[in-house]
């Protein structure tokens, strides 16, 4: 193709390399045909998964480990209902992603021409911004502001149709691209930050619990020098565990699903309450019962980049419309110790939570608390985990300890089948790093055909999978509410290991405490994605049930 034989799919891509795009993830589809073919001669790197789904959930990851917008392509009606899975874990875990959905032709439209959906209708819930683009100079305009929408205030995803008359529309000249997006900058006010400090300073039992979106690295050191200083507990959100290294003294544990009793005990009696970024939804509140709306019975002092989530929800005593990563550099500047020493409050915080991550035993000659300890013995700092949706991930939200910066990918939005798409995005853009997806067995087959991205694309991750045959969570549910009648929960797998060597990874076999340490050491050096499938014991439904009999 010449310089002057353009369409409007050279122009979108020519778009995102001007963002800054080195990868898109896509299931290939005729209605964006135009696209395909600017990407084939492109500097951006194409990985093609195998379901919607798994495109848009590896975009997401790539999203939240890069604090970039991650990107995907899919084709118009099936494949943009199947994507849908991953623009809402995008949109709940405050995620920056573009997704482009190819769309029918602008002369067939409102005739539900073949697979034809209005987008705005569809994803308007799901996305902060939804739009079709219907003119092929205004290719460059659309993209670029939907990178500021993503990335701005609350990040988020951004869906935008594209008609495929006007990608494939020719164009005597290739147009100049808009240069990258200048983001707003969201930082407190001195007095803000003045008089924050001062509150937390007089209070006696502080309490903060971390989260959100748009935080950075250098946010998270100023955390911890911040928490340090100013002696004041840290909790995390739910799955926001590595916004603050675990090992460090002010952290006392993650305020999630069924959270340290000790820990809701300290958040019950602080006298303030600095919510640092989160939302403060139903996960992090434990059904909004360990806070209670639409007034605490603590101060509470909200901090959140969208203004028009304060108040939302909680009435707060001090609200900030801020970035929360601004905000944590701010107090870090300014930290002083309290008024009154907290050393004492402090310690009770952290002492409770050693006491929690001590491994309590389960059943079975395998068990996920000997797994995850494994984990915390043998694997680097830098080293990524990642999970879905399920009873087997709160062995490793209680048990491990996350001691960097974005080392832990999981949805806030309990999405099942995060974990594998997540995974292959974290080991392509960091390949030097360990890589290690907890998965359920329901959970990991409802994509488990990605597994086949992972071979194809060289991502070596190692995929741990909790096999006891059942829909565990569920099952927990129906004992509790319906006790000794187990209905819809029960399981038939695969031989998951042989799974793992037809997709040409390495697969490997379970069933023993003393057996996992070796077969991890040869599923991390294998050289090939590798998938470990452990014979967990179905009695065994989380770390604090245990049925006698399944």
């Amino acid at each position: 193709m010449s310089d002057t034989d353009v369409h409007g799919g050279n122009v979108l891509i020519d778009a995102l390399a001007a963002q800054g795009v080195s990868r898109v993830f896509c299931v290939p589809g005729e209605s964006y045909l135009a696209a395909l073919d600017a990407l084939h001669d492109a500097s951006i790197e194409t990985i093609v998964a195998r379901q919607e789904g798994g495109a848009t959930m590896m975009a997401e990851a790539h999203g939240k480990l890069t604090g970039t917008p991650g990107i995907a392509f899919v084709t118009r009606g099936p494949g943009a209902t199947n994507a849908a899975s991953g623009v809402h874990v995008a949109f709940q875990d405050s995620t920056p992603l573009i997704l482009f959905i190819g769309q029918v032709a602008s002369d067939q439209r409102d005739r539900e021409a073949f697979q034809e959906v209005d987008y705005r209708a569809m994803y308007g819930p799901l996305a902060k911004w939804v739009a079709q683009i219907d003119r092929l100079d205004r290719i460059g305009e659309y993209v670029s502001r939907a990178f500021h929408v993503a990335q701005s205030g609350r990040p988020g995803p951004v869906v935008h149709a594209l008609p495929e008359d006007v990608l494939s529309a020719p164009l005597s000249e290739r147009p100049t691209p808009p240069t990258a997006a200048t983001l707003p900058k969201s930082a407190p006010s001195n007095s803000e930050v003045s008089e924050l400090m001062d509150r937390i300073a007089a209070a006696e039992r502080p309490f903060l619990i971390v989260g959100g979106g748009g935080w950075t690295g250098a946010a998270s050191e100023a955390l911890a020098q911040f928490a340090q200083t100013a002696q004041i507990p840290v909790g995390t959100s739910f799955r926001c565990q590595d916004y603050i290294d675990n090992r460090h003294p002010s952290y006392a544990g993650d305020v999630g699903i069924a959270p340290n009793p000790a820990l809701a005990e300290t958040i019950n009696e602080a006298d303030v309450i600095i919510a640092l970024g989160p939302r403060l939804g139903e996960m992090t509140t434990t059904g909004y019962t360990l806070l209670t709306p639409p007034k605490t019975r603590q101060a509470l002092i909200h901090v959140h980049a969208d203004a028009n989530e304060l108040g939302r929800v909680y009435h707060p005593d001090m609200a900030i419309a801020a970035r929360p990563a601004e905000v944590a550099m701010a107090l870090a500047e300014q930290a002083r110790s309290p008024k009154a020493d907290r050393s004492a409050y402090m310690d009770r915080c952290r002492a409770a939570y050693e006491a929690w991550q001590r491994p309590q035993a389960t059943t079975g000659p395998l068990r996920m608390e000997t797994v995850i300890s494994h984990l915390n013995e043998t694997l680097d700092e830098d080293a990524i985990l990642t999970n879905g949706a399920g009873n087997y991930a709160a062995w490793l939200h209680r048990y491990y300890r996350y001691r960097g910066w974005r080392t832990q990918l999981a949805p806030t939005s309990g999405s099942m089948g995060y974990g594998l798409p997540a995974a292959i995005a974290a080991k392509l853009e960091a390949p030097q790093r360990d890589v290690i997806c907890l998965a359920g067995d329901g959970c990991l087959q409802m994509v488990v055909q990605e597994f086949g991205t992972a071979a194809q694309y060289g991502a070596n991750v190692v995929v741990l999978v909790a096999n006891n045959g059942v829909y565990g969570t569920i099952r927990m549910h129906q004992h509790r509410t319906y006790p000794g009648r187990p209905s819809g929960t029960a399981l038939k797998n695969p031989d998951f290991a042989a799974l793992a060597k037809a997709y040409g990874g390495y697969g490997a076999t379970v069933e023993r405490d003393e057996d996992f340490p070796a077969a991890f050491a040869k599923a991390r050096q294998a050289g090939l994605p590798a998938m470990l499938d452990l014979k967990i014991d179905p009695r065994a439904l989380s770390p604090r049930m245990v049925l006698d009999e399944v």
